[in-house]
């Protein structure tokens, strides 16, 4: 035997024991059967694992129910399909599978190896207005957080009317059983199962931070609210997720509002009609179940999602999931009192709506003045750009802020931030940073949405990003070594992180003048 032998042998060994540390890993048992993940650069992914049963024939319409299980080792090598919608062209998250009514699944990415135990875990709910998103676009792959100790996970939930529906009958039916909000019920489940199974994966299911955007951010906060939700997170990220009632004017499920909003169970007959079923009873329940799921799908758009006389429920008041909406709660000091990071982007979701200065400075009363020198400062009497602003400061700007106020005032750990950078390829398209475009720089999948136009600031802004959200997750706090200090939220001194394209930068918010006026405007009583 030559000398290099024992070496080789040796070699060997730990090549061995490394690929059986790493099948170990692979392979996990939760409570409904064993799962074969896939590991690769580091880490170990689970897709596609159901988390309940298919919500198809008579489970159409009705809480997600346990999954069945399954004998044998379940490959999770794929996600599962996204759940059944319409999907938006030209998405800057497009869905990465084809969608169907089957698809409440969920996703993991734990760091290979099998060794560390108790890690935190951070999962993420996706947007798309509620009607739109899935779990399986490239930039929410979950790789990076993994490599920084960190179990990502996210879920696929049902959208459009699968996801909020009334109809009388199925208010009946199961009286025991919550309705109509279907896309809370599957997050909640989603949560659940996480409870449960995450120690398999080496995460603590007593460190878990939700996150998400827009309509996720918006479903972070009615988690929040929820007492069906309480215990299952201990701290939560709100992305461009809104916080003040306006997009989404309440509504019941089965009753009109005082506005006059009409109920979701109103909805529900008017659909029926639509499609030829007559009656509010179990045959024309039956019947609303048999339709084709892309008849069920319609063809949604935004004058028929948003507004009281819209024709798409929505999220709406059913009093098991959702008891009031997120800014009642708050302001009567209630709701989940957790570590909170929330913030919004620089150019995000507006909606001008104005048809001139005049209509649009009205709207602030005795401010129009003030607000005329803060959104029209060089007097262009450019009413578009002037009304977007407002806009984008009404739906999702000062609601971040307004939302930092009502942690804060509970006593919470709260951070706020503005996400200002745009990406070097798009500043000649961008000017200030749209909706949505924060996302690749949370998960450090920059590279997956630009790809070839990949700048060196935006690796940089991408792995700042990203180590924020990894800390805060960890231990509630964003702060760590090598990253700008971010100061905790506090109304009396109103600083925040701007994520900007010289770095992140912590200060007094730049914008303070605006979101007062804007601020002023919604708080002011209604004539």
């Amino acid at each position: 035997m030559s000398k290099r032998t024992p070496i080789v042998l040796t070699m060997l060994t730990l090549a061995l024991a490394t690929a059986s540390a790493f099948a170990a890993t692979e392979e996990v048992t939760v409570d409904t059967g064993k799962l074969k993940g896939v590991t690769a650069n580091d880490v170990t992914s689970f897709k596609g694992v159901p988390y309940a049963q298919p919500p198809v024939g008579d489970l159409r319409w009705r809480p997600p129910q346990p999954a069945k299980p399954w004998t044998g080792v379940r490959t999770a090598s794929e996600y599962g399909a996204d759940c059944m919608q319409l999907p938006f062209p030209g998405d800057a998250a497009p869905l990465g599978v084809k969608p169907a009514e089957d698809c409440l699944y969920v996703n993991v990415w734990t760091p290979a190896g099998g060794a560390a135990k108790n890690l935190a875990v951070m999962v993420w709910i996706y947007g798309g207005g509620f009607v739109n998103g899935g779990s399986s676009p490239a930039v929410y792959d979950g790789s990076q957080f993994a490599k920084r100790g960190v179990v990502l996970v996210s879920f696929n939930y049902r959208v459009g009317r699968f996801g909020f529906f009334g109809f009388p009958a199925l208010t009946k039916e199961n009286p025991g059983e919550p309705h109509g909000n279907y896309t809370f019920m599957d997050q909640i489940a989603a949560l659940q199962w996480v409870r449960r199974n995450i120690a398999a994966f080496g995460g603590n299911p007593k460190n878990v931070t939700i996150f998400g955007e827009s309509a996720g951010g918006g479903s972070v906060l009615t988690l929040m609210t929820s007492p069906m939700a309480q215990g299952l997170f201990q701290k939560a990220i709100m992305e461009s997720g809104g916080g003040r009632t306006g997009l989404f004017p309440p509504r019941y499920l089965d009753h009109a509002s005082p506005s006059g909003t009409p109920s979701a169970e109103t909805l529900g007959v008017n659909f029926a009609k639509k499609n030829g079923i007559t009656g509010e009873d179990a045959a024309a329940l039956a019947a609303l179940r048999r339709l084709p799921a892309d008849t069920v799908v319609d063809r949604l758009n935004m004058a028929s999602m948003f507004g009281a006389q819209s024709t798409y429920a929505g999220p709406m008041i059913d009093g098991k999931v959702v008891v009031d909406t997120p800014e009642a709660v708050y302001k009567a000091g209630k709701g989940a009192k957790v570590p909170f990071l929330i913030g919004a982007n620089s150019a995000d979701i507006g909606f001008n709506q104005a048809k001139n200065m005049d209509e649009l400075l009205a709207r602030f009363g005795p401010d129009r003045d003030k607000a005329k020198a803060a959104f029209d400062p060089d007097n262009t009497g450019n009413v578009g750009v002037a009304g977007t602003a407002v806009s984008a400061i009404q739906i999702m700007i000062e609601p971040a802020r307004f939302m930092a106020r009502a942690l804060a005032a509970l006593g919470q750990p709260v951070y706020e931030y503005r996400f200002s950078y745009v990406a070097e390829s798009m500043r000649k398209q961008w000017k200030g940073a749209p909706h949505a475009t924060e996302i690749p720089f949370v998960f450090d999948t920059v590279a997956a949405r630009y790809e070839k136009a990949l700048a060196k600031d935006d690796e940089a802004t991408a792995q700042a990003a990203n180590a924020y959200w990894v800390n805060f997750g960890k231990t509630g706090n964003p702060n760590g070594p090598g990253l700008a200090k971010w100061p905790a939220y506090k109304a009396a001194t109103d600083q925040l992180m701007d994520f900007t394209e010289k770095g992140p930068v912590a200060g007094p918010d730049p914008w303070k003048t605006r979101l007062d006026l804007v601020e002023a405007m919604v708080e002011r009583p209604k004539k």
